[in-house]
């Protein structure tokens, strides 16, 4: 089978990256042919045959280009419709596998790839992973800028409510661009063409199937993590001056940090590690139980989560599959977890874990409070994710395959 992994950037630059590197060697592995489309880019890693790519465009600085050109560019592109019918041409792919493409690439590749399979009788399926909630919110993340607190409004095609709150980086004109496109694509239904949406949650799901459009097009597949094998340490054995709880990911408001660093601050006799970067940085530092590590990747990080006797997760905003849990499961590390977006679907509550209400200070004092004092509870949590299944990349590659094949 021929597969043409479509995503904006093609080099390493966050998870819907990860991802398709990830599954593209995953499917060569298993006989199939893999071509990369997405923009042109010094760091780009994989590619196309005919190396056809759209020139690079960032959105984040975007309006300092051509304030006439740039917001139709990021609505519609006939260079990403010319460039991608030159691969679909010469590769002839069996299926279309779109990962994050709105505003640099635009949903008009959607219009090519219906009109080169029409035209030359070359059936090619079209499969989204949906990597965030763009489909249905502007902003991608269903959450107010202004007050960042989550939001629905934009559900059912109510995209103005971008622009009345500034939604994409603050910005009325960046706002109203993303109304626009998501109001024009929406009313030419042009979703109706992909086939099959992956959903790495099914709270995700829940709110794709919002939109008439993509009702009955969507399916809940959680993302796979790489294999591991836990080697948990004793912590019963440490020193209370050895013990800490962990938490590793970006330092920001919708992840929930201000909630956390008022909980260790009720907690001046537990050990606090923070590892990673973001804009609450020097609001933790002036936290004396909180030890900033910085952002740490690898063995390192690796060595972090697996000494650590809890890892605390506590996110605000409405989270997809987040990595970080599944990781830390992985490893043999409870999670003490905001109930949110699809958190609680990775964590078995009082088994591998806890969940407490997102925001809410008091619970995670609790909680946190409870696993720190209860080592015998920690232990026993730690031995049932030694049990969590989570899909290895080969796995997810055999239910993958019948997405493809349009057995599911």
């Amino acid at each position: 089978m021929k597969i043409l992994m479509i995503n904006k950037f093609l080099y390493p630059n966050g998870g819907s990256e990860t991802y398709i590197f990830k599954l593209g060697k995953a499917l060569e592995e298993h006989g199939h042919e893999v071509q990369y489309f997405g923009m042109e880019h010094t760091g780009r890693c994989v590619g196309n045959n005919m190396n056809a790519y759209t020139s690079d465009m960032d959105f984040h600085k975007g309006l300092k280009m051509s304030k006439i050109l740039y917001p139709i560019k990021t609505i519609y592109s006939l260079e990403a419709r010319k460039k991608i019918r030159l691969i679909l041409d010469d590769f002839k792919p069996d299926v279309c596998h779109l990962n994050n493409f709105n505003y640099q690439l635009t949903p008009s590749i959607i219009l090519e790839i219906k009109k080169w399979s029409r035209q030359t009788g070359h059936k090619c399926r079209i499969i989204y992973t949906a990597h965030d909630y763009q489909l249905v919110c502007p902003n991608h993340m269903m959450n107010n800028y202004r007050s960042h607190e989550n939001c629905e409004k934009c559900l059912g095609g109510h995209y103005y409510n971008c622009v009345r709150g500034n939604c994409i980086h603050g910005s009325k004109a960046k706002s109203m661009i993303g109304c626009l496109e998501a109001t024009f694509w929406n009313r030419k239904a042009t979703y109706k063409n992909i086939d099959t949406i992956i959903c790495c949650s099914e709270f995700m799901k829940s709110k794709l199937d919002k939109s008439k459009v993509l009702q009955g097009r969507t399916i809940a597949l959680h993302n796979f993590i790489d294999a591991v094998t836990i080697e948990k340490e004793d912590t019963t054995s440490m020193n209370m001056s050895d013990k800490y709880c962990l938490y590793f990911g970006r330092f920001s408001e919708e992840k929930g940090i201000g909630t956390l660093i008022k909980a260790c601050k009720a907690l001046p006799e537990v050990r606090f590690i923070f590892a990673g970067t973001g804009s609450m940085e020097t609001e933790l530092n002036s936290v004396n139980n909180i030890e900033n590590v910085g952002f740490q990747t690898g063995e390192k990080l690796e060595i972090l989560i697996r000494q650590a006797s809890f890892t605390i997760y506590p996110s605000e905003w409405y989270e997809n599959c987040p990595f970080s849990v599944m990781e830390s499961q992985m490893y043999g590390t409870p999670v003490i977890g905001a109930a949110i977006g699809g958190i609680p679907e990775l964590i078995q509550n009082q088994r591998t874990g806890m969940l407490f209400e997102s925001g809410n200070v008091e619970e995670l004092v609790s909680c946190i409070r409870e696993l720190w004092n209860e080592e015998a509870k920690v232990s026993e949590m730690s031995e049932n994710c030694s049990q969590v299944q989570f899909d290895t990349v080969d796995q997810y590659y055999s239910k993958l395959i019948k997405i493809y094949n349009g057995e599911v």
